[in-house]
Parts: C-alpha cells; sequence; structure tokens
C-alpha cells in the first residue's frame, strides 16, 4: 500500500470527523475531495466504513448519557418514550437506505456536479431557516411529540443524495417543526448513532468480501482520524449553535459548492 493512499485516508478520515456532525454534508465533502485527488476505494466502501469513527466519539461524549438511558430504559417511561422517538425517527432511513442501495452507491455517489448543487441549495435553506425559522416550541429532545420524531425522520432521508448532509436534513427539520436550535443539533446527535450504525453495518455487509488487507488498513487510518476530529466537533457544537446559529456552515456549503462546480467546469 502506497504511502500516498494512507496520508490520504488520513486527510478524508479528519476531514469525515470535523463534517460529520455539522450541517454541511461529510459525504459530499469526502466524496469531492477524494474525486480532486483521485482516491478511489473499494465499493466506495471507504467513505461510508469511516463514519464508524464518528459514531464512536459521539458514543465517548454521550457515554455516561446513554449509560443511564440503559439503566432506567426498563422502569423510566420519559426514557422508553425517547427511544420509541428514536427508532420512530430512525425507521423511514431505514428502509428506503436499504431499498436506494444501489442507486446511491453507483449513480449518486458517482455525480460531484451533483454533489456541489446540492451544497449550494442546502447552504441557501440552511441560510433561511436559521433566519425565519418558527418560534421554538421544543428545547428538550426527549420531550418531542412523536409525529415530530417521525417527520424528522422523513427528513433525514433527503440526505441519502449526497452533498445534502445528514445532520443538515435532521437539523432543518427540526427547527421548522418547532425545535430550538440547540435541542435541533442535539437530536441530530442521537439519530445518527442508529442511523450511521446501520449504514455501516449494511455496507459492510455488501462489501466485506470484497475488501483486502490493504484496504482494511486505509479504511484503520480514516477511522482513527476521524474519530479524534469529531470528537473536536461534537464537544464544541452545540455551545457555537447556541449562541451563532447555522449561518456559518450555509455560507460554508455555498463556497464549496460554488468552488467545486468552477473547478469540474474548468478541470473536469
Amino acid at each position: 500500500m502506497p504511502d500516498q493512499t494512507i496520508v490520504e485516508a488520513i486527510l478524508l478520515g479528519i476531514l469525515e470527523g470535523l463534517t460529520e456532525f455539522i450541517p454541511v454534508s461529510s459525504t459530499g465533502h469526502i466524496l469531492l475531495a477524494g474525486h480532486f485527488l483521485g482516491f478511489q476505494s473499494t465499493g466506495k466502501a471507504f467513505e461510508v466504513l469511516i463514519q464508524l469513527g464518528a459514531i464512536a466519539a459521539i458514543l465517548t461524549v454521550y457515554a455516561a448519557r446513554l449509560r443511564q438511558m440503559v439503566i432506567d430504559l426498563p422502569h423510566d417511561r420519559a426514557t422508553q418514550r425517547f427511544v420509541i422517538g428514536i427508532l420512530i425517527a430512525f425507521f423511514p432511513a431505514m428502509v428506503i437506505g436499504a431499498a436506494a442501495y444501489n442507486i446511491i452507491k453507483a449513480v449518486l455517489f458517482e455525480t460531484p456536479l451533483l454533489i456541489c448543487i446540492m451544497l449550494v441549495l442546502g447552504g441557501i435553506v440552511l441560510l433561511w431557516v436559521d433566519r425565519w425559522a418558527k418560534e421554538p416550541r421544543y428545547d428538550d429532545i426527549t420531550q418531542f411529540p412523536l409525529p415530530v420524531y417521525f417527520k424528522i425522520g422523513l427528513f433525514q432521508c433527503l440526505s441519502m443524495v449526497p452533498g445534502t448532509s445528514r445532520s443538515g436534513a435532521t437539523i432543518v427539520g427540526g427547527l421548522l417543526l418547532g425545535a430550538d436550535k440547540r435541542a435541533a443539533a442535539e437530536f441530530s446527535f442521537f439519530l445518527a448513532m442508529p442511523t450511521m450504525a446501520g449504514a455501516f453495518a449494511y455496507d459492510l455487509y455488501k462489501n466485506y468480501n470484497l475488501l483486502t488487507t490493504a484496504d482494511v488498513k486505509i479504511i484503520g487510518a480514516g477511522f482513527i482520524a476521524a474519530f479524534v476530529a469529531a470528537l473536536f466537533v461534537v464537544r464544541r457544537l452545540l455551545a457555537y449553535v447556541s449562541r451563532r446559529g447555522y449561518s456559518l456552515f450555509g455560507w460554508w456549503r455555498i463556497f464549496v459548492g460554488t468552488v467545486g462546480m468552477v473547478t469540474l467546469l474548468l478541470l473536469g
């Protein structure tokens, strides 16, 4: 395995960790960066499997709270209701993601211009929602009405088009449905756990017989880099969006998408 490939895997892993939980589309960033770097992964598995590093980061940050939820789950109705809400929100992505897997990986992942367009459009939507979202009604993620959990799950399905952003779709959905900015981001964290774990498991099932020892090495390098970078982001994001909102991420999306489109037009 060439050293340069390991270096590229680490860079892409850092990019994954920095962008997974902010509404800018980690997959879109990684696919575009990989396209311009000439990085190729078997079955596009690297781009999905290194998300396990981001999952590990959020499990680390929320370890105490998750442990308490496990303890309370058998007897506490509020905890039971919240877990049901997460599962309700996860259900649409589970069904649609499995059904559309081949189209997502073989067509959408291979269309960098589409990714750039979705980055720009998503940035415009994020700027609009950040400024004009309705007065928040919910500031506690455990107290959303069950239909709100389901509707946020439907918004999450939009992220199957790379460049849309899983966290961006769920955050926009939460804001439009009455969550405040902090609660929208925090619920996106919790919904990421089953969604990303499910995507990891399903992609590994689809590609494990194709992966070589060299593939495992670059995935491992990307995993470690993603874990460290995501740990940094998760520990700071909620405080940031509570104070500043999401406009910075909207402008960043527009910038990256525009630069990507211009570069594609100039270089192909």
